[in-house]
């Protein structure tokens, strides 16, 4: 009997905790970990869950093997009595890692907990959202040499104009760290408000009006003119 795949989606005791205080399933949460959109705290979350669904996966795959011993398909031997026993001891070490997973994830879910409801994102257009995008996968600040313009440039060769900067700093949502000469590059990043307007999903659109499709990850936005 082989396990279940590492990256199968195995529900665990928390699973609609962590949705009713995250606002979304844990399967984006895993996605957001990935794109390094979390703040600390819904980090942790993530990395406590993931380790949870792992144990889950083992209790499952050692209850699957005794239940298999115990079906009529084995002859009732010295030799079964002997697997069924191992059987037994691994899923019981198996639910004893799962029970710690799972109380190191609810110590990790509860200050998010208590911290609900939190104050909600401000509605972002379509063109803020993907500049945030881009952003979140590092970018800086620069300033041209030859024509002294601003933009803030991504990994991805993505640029975002210094003006529409300037409006996702006035919102709170990104912040510059301006230890450092825009002719060297400011880091620029997503704040803990920035990161949420990206993670919590978007309300619905007033009545008459059709909700703004989501915009690819990377869309091309105002190049500096050379």
């Amino acid at each position: 009997m082989t396990r279940p795949p590492p990256d199968g989606v195995v529900p665990t005791a928390l699973d609609q905790r962590i949705e009713a205080a995250v606002g979304y399933g844990v399967e984006e949460l895993r996605r957001h970990r990935e794109g390094g959109l979390l703040d600390a705290p819904h980090a942790t979350l993530a990395d406590a869950h993931r380790e949870l669904a792992a144990a889950e996966r083992e209790v499952t795959f050692y209850r699957g093997r005794l239940a298999r011993l115990a079906s009529s398909e084995l002859p009732a031997d010295q030799a079964l009595f002997g697997s069924m026993q191992r059987a037994l001891d691994q899923l019981a070490k198996a639910a004893g890692v799962r029970d710690a997973k799972q109380t190191a994830a609810a110590a990790a879910l509860e200050p998010i907990e208590a911290a609900a409801p939190r104050q909600a994102p401000p509605q972002l257009a379509t063109t803020d959202v993907a500049a945030l995008l881009a952003i979140s996968q590092g970018a800086k600040l620069h300033e041209h040499l030859v024509t002294h313009r601003l933009a803030v440039a991504t990994p991805t060769r993505t640029r975002v104009s210094y003006a529409q900067l300037q409006r996702l700093e006035a919102m709170g949502l990104v912040e510059r760290d301006k230890a450092h000469p825009v002719q060297a590059g400011q880091p620029v990043a997503l704040t803990p408000v920035g990161r949420a307007a990206l993670t919590t999903p978007r309300r619905s659109c007033p009545p008459g009006t059709t909700p703004a499709p989501v915009p690819p990850a990377f869309p091309a936005v105002s190049r500096i003119r050379r």
